[in-house]
Parts: structure tokens; C-alpha cells; sequence
């Protein structure tokens, strides 16, 4: 049968210690959960990341693993020593529990063991569950991920939002089911769209109980902004579009503008243009470095419906008879 390279399973070196072994599982079997992945072979890879970290956590048996040598490479054949077995070892594999494991590690280790353990990957298993060597963070429950929408104004002043949520929970008969919850949740001011909310052990639940070791995941909310009538949001920058008069952007003027904190006043200069843009400094989104508000100008013409408002224009047109608008485009 094909060599096994357990260290690579794992995603770590062969000088690696307990600790960094014990991590690279535990980020493993909750990638590869078939309860939770959505990986196409999860089944298959989770039960080779646990067959991994039952020999690599093991002393003894990583060893013997070892003793195989560091030049062999996956796709090799490997012939196990006859017996298969470490001699003076007595707590040996069922073969229902062998029968979990791969020809690889059946013909290494044989019918014996140290120590029990599981290759099932029901839900009574968890993330390896109380049998691979009661792992506290093999009880541990999924992280789940949902969307929030909030406006603009709650994304400033922050605050708390009701959020109704489908969750999944263990009933009764042990199988894992969606149930809606109602979760109170703090908005914190000056959150941006595309953050995300920690909600700690509000995710999934625990796949192999409760009690002791065994805690939920964490729910990550992310935030995702409603649409506004005014603004529009660039990390903590606010944009907004702001029709000024044609004399006003001729002759300058100071002009009320709104923002998300309230109502200022912004001068404009003489002379200004229609797409212009100018900067309220530290007028949008609040933080330990708050974002600007950018004001867009927009040449705004009154209406011509009267005759003395045509008569106005007719005047104006007159006194600048000279000024051609397209002479940029040669025309």
C-alpha cells in the first residue's frame, strides 16, 4: 500500500513539537468536518487528518512512524516489518476500530494501540469527539458567518439592533436542525461595511454534547450597508452630491451641507465647476482615525417657467455672448 506522509496530512515539519501538531489539527478537522465542510472529499480527509494525529500525538507511535525514515515519499510502496505489531503492547485496536483506519496505519501499528480511539466521523465524533484523547477543542461547535444591514446613521452614532437569525442546534434525537433565534447586538460606532461582528459562542453547537469541554462557535456577523438616499460609503469616507446655484458657483457663497453628525456650513469658491469635489475633513465615519466627508458640486439651474425667468436668462445669455462652454472640444 502507498506510503503516508502524516506530516504533510497535518501540514507541518517532522521536527514539529506537540503543541504545533495539536494546532494544525484542530485547524484540520474543523476545515474538513463533514458536518460543516463543504469540501467535495471531506469525509476522506478528515478521517486522514485524524489518523495523522493519532499517530503524531502519540510518542510511541509517532516514533515507529518515524523509524520508517525521512527519504520516503507518498506514492512509494511500503511493506510493513513482519508482525506488524510493537512488541509488549496489549491494548489492542477491535477490528471494528482498526477497520476505521487506513491499510497504511493498520499495517504500521496492526491490532494494537495506544490508547483508544475513533476514525468515525458522525456527529456523536465532534471535531474527533471525546475518543481522540479527549482534545478540549475536539467539543468544540463551528464558526457560522450571516449578514447584517444597517444604515448609515446606526454605522455613525452606533447602537443596538434585534437580529432574527436561523441557527443550527442538536435536538433531541441528536441530529443537528436550524432554529430561529433573536440575538440583541451592539453596533459599534464607526463600523464600515464588510466588517465583521464577533458574536463569541453564538455559532454552531457542539457536535459531541454539552457540558465540560464541549462550547458553541462563534456567530460573525458581517456588516453590509443599506442604501441611503444621500450618502454613499467608501471604507469611512461619506460621499455625497450637493446642487449648488449657477451664481453661487460663479460668484462663491457659503452653503449649508449635510452630514452624517448634522448640518455645516462649507464655502464655495468662486469660480467653482460642476464635478468638483471638496473635503470636510474628519466628517465621516467615527474612529481613532475618522474618515472625511467628500462633496461633490452640482451646478443646479432654476426653473425657467415664467416669463421673467426666461427674460433673466435671455439677459445673461447676452451679457456672455463671448463665452463659448465647448471651446475644449473645439467646437
Amino acid at each position: 500500500m502507498d506510503y503516508k506522509d502524516y506530516y504533510k496530512i497535518l501540514g507541518v515539519s517532522r521536527a514539529a513539537g506537540a503543541d504545533e501538531i495539536k494546532a494544525a489539527y484542530r485547524k484540520m478537522a474543523r476545515k474538513y468536518h463533514p458536518d460543516v465542510s463543504k469540501e467535495l472529499d471531506a469525509e476522506t480527509k478528515f478521517k486522514e487528518v485524524n489518523e495523522a494525529h493519532e499517530v503524531l500525538k502519540d510518542p510511541e507511535k509517532r516514533a515507529q512512524y518515524d523509524a520508517l525514515g525521512s527519504g520516503w515519499h507518498a506514492g512509494d510502496q511500503y511493506r510493513p516489518p513482519p508482525g506488524g505489531q510493537r512488541p509488549g503492547r496489549s491494548d489492542q485496536f477491535s477490528e471494528e476500530e482498526a477497520a476505521q483506519f487506513s491499510d497504511f496505519f493498520s499495517s504500521i501499528f496492526g491490532g494494537m494501540g495506544g490508547g483508544r480511539s475513533t476514525g468515525r466521523t458522525g456527529r456523536s465524533a465532534g471535531f474527533g469527539g471525546a475518543g481522540m484523547g479527549g482534545d478540549p477543542f475536539a467539543a468544540r461547535g463551528a464558526d457560522q458567518t450571516a449578514r447584517i444591514r444597517v444604515s448609515l446613521e446606526e454605522a455613525f452614532s452606533g447602537g443596538t439592533r434585534q437580529v432574527r437569525l436561523e441557527v443550527p442546534e442538536i435536538d433531541a434525537q441528536g441530529q443537528v436542525a436550524n432554529r430561529a433565534r433573536t440575538l440583541n447586538v451592539r453596533i459599534p460606532a464607526g463600523v464600515t461595511e464588510g466588517q465583521q461582528i464577533r458574536l463569541a459562542g453564538q455559532g454552531g453547537p457542539s457536535l459531541s454534547g454539552t457540558g465540560g469541554a464541549a462550547t458553541a462557535g462563534d456567530l460573525y456577523l458581517e456588516i453590509e450597508f443599506e442604501p441611503h438616499p444621500l450618502y454613499r460609503s467608501e471604507g469611512k469616507d461619506i460621499h455625497l452630491k450637493l446642487p449648488i446655484a449657477p451664481w453661487e458657483a460663479a460668484c462663491g457663497a457659503t452653503v449649508p451641507v449635510p452630514t452624517l453628525g448634522g448640518t455645516v456650513s462649507l464655502r464655495i469658491p468662486a469660480g467653482a465647476q460642476s464635478g468638483q469635489r471638496l473635503r470636510l475633513k474628519g466628517r465621516g465615519l467615527p474612529g481613532k482615525t475618522a474618515g472625511d466627508a467628500f462633496v461633490q458640486l452640482e451646478i443646479t439651474n432654476p426653473p425657467t417657467d415664467s416669463d421673467d425667468a426666461k427674460a433673466a436668462f435671455d439677459a445673461l445669455a447676452e451679457r456672455f455672448k463671448s463665452f463659448n462652454p465647448r471651446a475644449k472640444l473645439g467646437v
